[in-house]
């Protein structure tokens, strides 16, 4: 498979997973149907891919372990648009602690999973 392929992919699961674990932290999972989900989760995927590109993200030369500084600085960028694109979409104001904590725990999230394809990809027998 493409490595450009398997970087879109891992994000989008990891963004997934992201908002999957906010929504289930606040206890809102048997409450939320697909749609609200979705009033997170694409607004994160917009702020995440817009900013991604910028920071050379998807290119596989780029991505090596002395570059994951990248991937917090991207999610530290992306989670203000996220925020405002979210709250546009929701009809409602942006929340600074929501921007703050979606870029923490963003940055973490996107840390360990490219942190996981940095190491999968290391050069054999380092």
């Amino acid at each position: 498979m493409n490595n450009r392929f398997i970087l879109v992919l891992g994000d989008l699961l990891t963004l997934g997973l992201i908002t999957f674990i906010g929504f289930a932290t606040h206890g809102e999972l048997q409450f939320a149907d697909g749609t609200r989900i979705l009033t997170t989760f694409l607004p994160l995927i917009a702020g995440w891919f817009l900013a991604a590109p910028w920071l050379g993200l998807f290119d596989p030369q780029k991505t090596a372990s002395s570059f994951l500084w990248r991937v917090p600085f991207t999610m530290l960028l992306a989670a203000p648009l996220t925020s405002v694109l979210r709250a546009v979409w929701l009809n409602s104001s942006t929340l600074p602690l929501f921007t703050l904590i979606l870029g923490g725990s963003g940055s973490i999230g996107m840390l360990i999973w490219r942190a996981l394809w940095v190491w999968m990809n290391r050069p054999k027998g380092v």
